[in-house]
């Protein structure tokens, strides 16, 4: 839910309106949001396939280093959380009692090649053993000044006060080697309720990184099964801090928001970002049609668009790209993509042949945009067109037959008309839908020349 409580008093009178109309339609329900207090770490011997899977020969050798140095070493973060919903992890974070003075010793001695020295200063070191396998070990740490962007650490033995500076109870657990997990904060427990939560208090949390403001969204994506269950009092610290995102760069916003619609409950968590006037320090207007947001995303999600895709449902104009990449840095191809669909989604009639003004749009930009396919497919997504997505993605592209050079054999002077007249045989060539020869498109030329048809 995203409570009419939260908002403040001085809105527009248009946003107030939309508000109004938004509310009529939602319906409050507000989760219990208060949890037991944990003293002590609830532990519990996790042996599955997945988790038996991760002890390569490499991580059997780096346990037995920190064993033999007396340090312990536990799987940290996603890494947990995804074996607990039994999912095999990508990448796996260990975090461990021994300080990076006290690895790197350890890793010298032991002839290991160590990376990426640059994650040093905040206690991670990144050891590659047997040419093979890569491991990122942090340092217990705790984060002393924190100005919501970067922090200062200070490294502790203490795996609660590492814990407790994580930013989702799901995301604070640690896993022994063997199988003993370590949760003070009841991560397993809201796992299994699937409810995304701040460890502790959520405005302290969300102080120390703004960011993780939208990582709560996107892992809301992940975890909830349901939409708009979100506790009053998360949203109320967000609300409060999302003048924060101002200060994010662009980069790592995207980053989320990429997550965000492109996941589960897209529709319904960008709503509310919105409803808590979160969107407007993302590069996107501050009055956005997220009615139309819904719809796109509604019937185009089983069509795996680009976020990009999702995202051009709230821009109406060129201008409004331009702003939108100049915060978020979008890339180049990022950009096109929204530019194409906002100048091509609108219907495009034709009733004997509903797929030509797509094969038009990829046969007469061939050659000066080399996605453009790509782009056309994204607009077929974005309309939610299955059916075309799919003949337009195994249609051969035919190659016009008309080059420059069978222009200038055909004795056509080069010069301020040459290029005109080849784009006007291009266009006999389309009409025909495809089919005219070389042969019978050079027959036209005469004519094509002089009537300028």
């Amino acid at each position: 839910m995203c409570l009419s409580s939260l908002w403040p008093v001085s809105i527009t009178l248009q946003r107030a309106l939309q508000l109004t109309v938004r509310q009529a339609k939602l319906s409050f329900s507000s989760p219990n949001c208060s949890r037991p207090a944990s003293t002590a770490a609830d532990s519990m011997k996790l042996d599955t396939p997945e988790f038996r899977a991760i002890f390569t020969p490499e991580l059997k050798q780096l346990a037995e280093i920190f064993r033999l140095n007396n340090h312990e070493l536990k799987i940290a973060g996603g890494a947990v959380r995804d074996l607990l919903m039994g999912k095999q992890p990508q990448d796996i974070d260990f975090a461990t009692t021994a300080t990076p003075a006290e690895m790197k010793e350890m890793f010298e001695q032991e002839g290991i090649r160590m990376l990426n020295t640059k994650g040093e200063q905040h206690g991670t070191i990144t050891a590659r053993l047997n040419n093979r396998e890569n491991f990122e070990v942090t340092t217990l740490r705790v984060d002393r000044v924190t100005d919501g962007r970067h922090a200062e650490v200070e490294f502790t033995r203490d795996w609660r006060t590492d814990a407790e500076r994580r930013d989702l109870t799901i995301n604070s657990m640690f896993l022994g080697l063997d199988g003993t997990l370590v949760d003070f904060f009841n991560g397993k427990e809201d796992l299994e309720h699937h409810r995304v939560a701040f460890v502790g208090d959520p405005t302290a949390r969300i102080r120390e990184d703004f960011l993780r403001i939208l990582r709560y969204f996107r892992f809301y994506g992940r975890i909830a099964d349901q939409p708009n269950q979100h506790c009053s009092e998360t949203l109320q610290a967000i609300q409060e801090n999302g003048d924060g995102l101002a200060g994010i760069s662009g980069e790592r916003i995207w980053l989320e928001l990429k997550k965000i619609v492109t996941g589960n409950h897209a529709a319904s968590l960008m709503e509310c970002m919105h409803d808590l006037q979160l969107t407007q320090y993302m590069g996107l207007p501050p009055l956005t049609n997220i009615t139309n947001f819904r719809r796109v995303w509604a019937r185009s999600k089983s069509l795996d668009p680009k976020p990009m895709t999702f995202l051009s449902s709230l821009l109406k104009t060129d201008v409004e790209v331009l702003q939108l990449e100049a915060r978020l840095k979008i890339s180049a191809d990022e950009r096109k993509t929204a530019l194409f669909i906002i100048t091509e989604r609108d219907d495009k009639y034709n009733a004997s042949n509903p797929l030509k003004p797509y094969q038009d749009l990829v046969v007469s930009l061939q050659g000066k945009e080399k996605n453009i396919l790509a782009y056309t497919q994204e607009v077929l997504k974005y309309r939610g067109d299955k059916e075309l997505l799919e003949r337009l993605s195994s249609w051969e592209i035919p190659r016009f037959p008309i080059t420059g050079k069978d222009l200038i054999t055909a004795g056509v002077p080069k010069g301020r008309e040459f290029g005109q007249i080849l784009e006007r045989l291009r266009e006999r060539w389309m009409e025909s839908n495809f089919r005219l020869s070389k042969e019978e498109l050079l027959k036209t030329l005469d004519h094509t020349t002089k009537s300028g048809r």
